[in-house]
């Protein structure tokens, strides 16, 4: 069954301490640790600034805990956070080819229900990992109100919680498609290393093309094309229609363009893993 496969697969995990400390703590452990350093820098440096008449801007004002909500979920997808996550992705989908483990544990399970497990495992990593970086952001906006001696305070509306809602299940939907296409590679190339790697270039290659290659071939990121080749891009969009609220219709057909970008990168690379898969012979595997 799929709960079966689901909790095989996340009590192995949960055994790897070190895929998870890389998958789930250290990126938002660096970001708290680091937003610390900074804001003790800048109160070291605020008297020379003053003396330079340089002008304060943060001043005595109250820090918001809101914002650290909206810096959490609007920074819970970004490149380092998808980068490690690689990690789990490429421990899930390609362990058992590199540990030659399929033989033993497809006897117990469909194929199906075995991917499908490794996918639902890695959305729970995928949440964690989310989870954490919101508590690194709260530490981040703490620690500036501490530094700076500013009070603090909370002031959230309900816009800004279905805001909140909205991207921070965006970023999940982000992070699972990036780690669809480790999945992809993992079945066809049965490596650890093409599934940690592959997914890495791709990405890598798509931020260039979208910096250089749109200008040069003369698109606009609102075409199609971009929008259907560049996942991030799409992802860039969405999240910014929802910080904006509601549009005019030509922001509604850009939003379409941009969900189905996303829908595509997540559903094909799954579709094609899964039928990879169930054609694949796993007698030495």
């Amino acid at each position: 069954m799929l709960v079966d496969a689901f909790r095989a697969e996340a009590v192995r995990l949960l055994r790897n301490r070190m895929v998870l400390f890389w998958s789930v703590l250290f990126t938002p452990l660096v970001f708290a640790v680091g937003g610390v350093i900074f804001h003790l820098v800048a109160e070291s440096r605020a008297p020379d600034m003053e003396k330079a008449g340089l002008p304060q801007t943060l001043g005595n004002a109250p820090v918001n805990l809101g914002d650290a909500l909206t810096l959490g979920a609007g920074s819970g997808a970004n490149g380092v956070i998808l980068v490690m996550m690689l990690i789990a992705a490429a421990t899930l989908y390609a362990g058992d080819y590199r540990w030659e483990s399929w033989r033993l544990i497809s006897a117990r399970n469909t194929r199906t229900n075995l991917i499908l497990g490794k996918v639902g495992v890695l959305k729970a990593v995928a949440v964690a990992a989310m989870l954490t970086f919101l508590v690194a952001a709260f530490i981040f906006t703490v620690a500036q109100a501490l530094v700076f001696e500013r009070p603090l305070t909370f002031e959230y509306g309900a816009d800004d919680w279905g805001r909140f809602a909205l991207i921070w299940l965006l970023g999940l939907v982000r992070i699972v498609q990036y780690a669809m296409i480790a999945l992809l590679t993992a079945v066809i190339s049965r490596s650890l290393l093409a599934a940690l790697f592959v997914p890495f270039a791709v990405g890598f290659v798509q931020s260039i093309f979208g910096q250089a290659g749109l200008p040069l071939l003369g698109w606009e990121p609102t075409e199609w094309a971009p929008q259907l080749i560049l996942p991030g891009l799409a992802y860039d969009t969405l999240k910014a229609a929802i910080q904006a609220g509601s549009g005019p219709e030509a922001e509604g057909l850009l939003v379409t363009k941009a969900a189905v970008s996303l829908a595509l990168w997540s559903v094909v690379p799954l579709v094609g893993a899964l039928a990879w898969f169930q054609r694949q012979d796993l007698s030495k595997e």
